[in-house]
């Protein structure tokens, strides 16, 4: 299975992360949440994606104190921008937050949390500036659709865009008609959000398909980690399982190493079938 993906600039992105939605808000879940990241650090995983909206900065927080003592370099820090604060008037010290709160002096990729009412030719102009400058390697996008991104692209500038993070599951495959074509073709990654599926009804009828449970037992794996092995066929598509469990983030990783043959993927299909038209992008 990818270990890594090569994007536009030229650097290696994990082909797999985690995602830290929700953590860092109980303080009393905070020391099995950090143990959780390092164990995922220790077992390979070393794209750590967050946001400034998480918890408002709490998450943040979290990712700054279970990385401390790790080598800097090593890792592949991503966090995102509130679209408010994704223009000239608030950017530059909303990233000073976000670098304040992690411990660290730069991110490895910026993302705008979704589209809001500051001009994309603006928020491209500031990404651009903060790449300038060496406070970001890099900068995407999240929850934006084909439509989106074609006039990101318009804006000058806007073919720098590396990433576009968007929910993407074995139940949501709505992206694999339009954009995720769209972005293989101008070259910008997937990360996927929500590779799991949420709790609740869908997730539980995903894991217990029976074509997910017999496909989980002809490779001695659980039903989790074949829905992280789909999104692990896609050459583009980077999935950040949230967890806040050393257990589960361990599992999350053995992922890597999970190969499902064309039978499965014939037999996912089946059950599973991408749409065969436009569909709203799924937002979480």
């Amino acid at each position: 299975m990818k270990r890594f993906i090569q994007l536009k600039d030229g650097r290696k992105m994990p082909g797999l992360g985690m995602g830290t939605w929700y953590m860092g808000d109980d303080p009393g879940k905070e020391a099995a949440e950090a143990d959780a990241v390092r164990a995922g650090i220790n077992a390979g995983v070393t794209l750590i994606d967050t946001a400034e909206m998480y918890g408002s900065g709490r998450s943040e927080r979290l990712v700054g104190k279970a990385i401390k003592g790790c080598t800097r370099e090593e890792l592949f820090l991503v966090s995102k921008v509130l679209p408010n604060n994704a223009g000239r008037r608030n950017i530059f010290t909303s990233l000073e937050h976000t670098l304040a709160r992690l411990g660290t002096d730069y991110l490895d990729l910026y993302l705008l949390h979704w589209r809001g009412s500051v001009p994309l030719r603006e928020t491209v102009e500031c990404m651009e500036e903060l790449t300038a400058r060496g406070k970001i390697r890099g900068w995407g996008v999240s929850n934006l659709d084909k439509n989106d991104m074609e006039e990101l692209f318009r804006v000058p500038g806007g073919e720098n865009c590396l990433v576009n993070q968007v929910l993407y599951h074995l139940g949501s495959r709505g992206i694999e008609y339009d954009l995720l074509p769209w972005m293989e073709a101008h070259n910008v990654a997937c990360m996927a959000y929500c590779p799991l599926a949420q709790a609740g009804s869908l997730r539980r009828g995903l894991i217990q398909s029976e074509t997910v449970k017999k496909i989980a037992e002809k490779h001695n794996i659980t039903p989790l980690q074949v829905l992280l092995a789909f999104d692990l066929l896609k050459d583009n598509v980077i999935p950040i399982p949230k967890s806040s469990s050393r257990e589960h983030t361990l599992e999350n990783a053995a992922a890597l190493e999970v190969e499902l043959d064309e039978e499965d993927r014939e037999r996912l299909n089946q059950a599973f079938p991408a749409p065969d038209h436009p569909t709203w992008l799924d937002i979480v």
